[in-house]
Parts: C-alpha cells; sequence; structure tokens
C-alpha cells in the first residue's frame, strides 16, 4: 500500500511545503523544467523517489541527500526564527466569582466585580468581559431584590393598618 492513499491527507511525519509549491520545485528553475522529470544525465541523484524532497541544495552547502542539520530548513542555511509560545492570560478568578455569585448573592458580586476590575487592571489578566457581566447583573439583580422588600414592607403596611380598624 502506498502513502498517502488516493484522495488521502498526506503523511503528517514528512515535511510541509509551502502553499502552492509542489515537492521538489525549484523557483529559481526555468519555466520548462518539471520537477518530476527523471535527471539529466551526469546530474547528481539522491536515491530519493522522483517528486521528493531534495536535500542539499548547492546553496546550502550539504552533499545531496544529506537532510539538514536540526532546525534548518532543507536548501537554506539559515536555522527557523522560532517565535516563544505567548499562551493566553490567565483569567481573574474574581471575575469569575463576580458572574457566579451575581445569581447566588447579588451584593458580593458587586464588591468581586470592582475587585476584579481594579486586578485586571493592575496584572493585565483576561477576564474584563466577566468582571463588567458579574457587575451589571449585581447592580440588576440588587435592585429587583430591594424593590421586592420595598413592596413587602408596603403591602405588610396596608394589611396592619386596614386590619386595626373593626366596626364592632
Amino acid at each position: 500500500m502506498t502513502y498517502p492513499p488516493a484522495g488521502g491527507n498526506p503523511d503528517p511525519y514528512q515535511p510541509q511545503q509551502p502553499y502552492g509549491q509542489q515537492p521538489g520545485y525549484d523557483p529559481t528553475a526555468p519555466y520548462s523544467q518539471d520537477p518530476y522529470a527523471a535527471p539529466a544525465s551526469g546530474a547528481p541523484s539522491s536515491g530519493q523517489p522522483y517528486g521528493q524532497p531534495q536535500y542539499g541544495a548547492p546553496s546550502s552547502g550539504q552533499p545531496y541527500g544529506q537532510p539538514p542539520p536540526y532546525g534548518q530548513q532543507p536548501g537554506y542555511g539559515q536555522p527557523y526564527a522560532q517565535q516563544p509560545y505567548m499562551g493566553a492570560a490567565p483569567t481573574n478568578t474574581m471575575a469569575i466569582l463576580s458572574l457566579v455569585f451575581a445569581f447566588v448573592f447579588s451584593p458580593a458580586a458587586i464588591v468581586m466585580g470592582h475587585v476584579a476590575k481594579k486586578q485586571i487592571r493592575q496584572t493585565g489578566e483576561s477576564g474584563e468581559g466577566l468582571a463588567t457581566a458579574g457587575l451589571w447583573l449585581g447592580y440588576i439583580f440588587t435592585s429587583i431584590y430591594v424593590l421586592l422588600c420595598a413592596f413587602y414592607i408596603i403591602v405588610a403596611i396596608v394589611a396592619i393598618s386596614s386590619s386595626g380598624s373593626t366596626t364592632y
């Protein structure tokens, strides 16, 4: 069985070619050159099947057929410029707690939301949106609770005042 299968994905263990380029493609060659054709007589051969990348281009100083040293691209003399991994900033814990406490005990969500926003400005963590959502929900739910408490107090006062007057 040959790899890759017909219509399948390329071998993940082989080096990837730049977009739009075929293995063995030489941009400096004349347009009439076929990258899959047999080498001309007298041309050095690496012993690899036609169409496979030919390591050791003359400009790199490597002999034909030898893979480049670790960290170098085939046909180039410069090593890879590796970029350091820049992971996402961690999410502020107080911002998460602010959003959770908005549904549990909303006054605590207001306090935690303000603390989280201050910490995020100082440390550069992520979670600004969570803290803002926790603040908004904390203010909304707290105002609803305050209005409900005021409504119950007014109903209780009206009930007490109307039950105190009897005509017996």
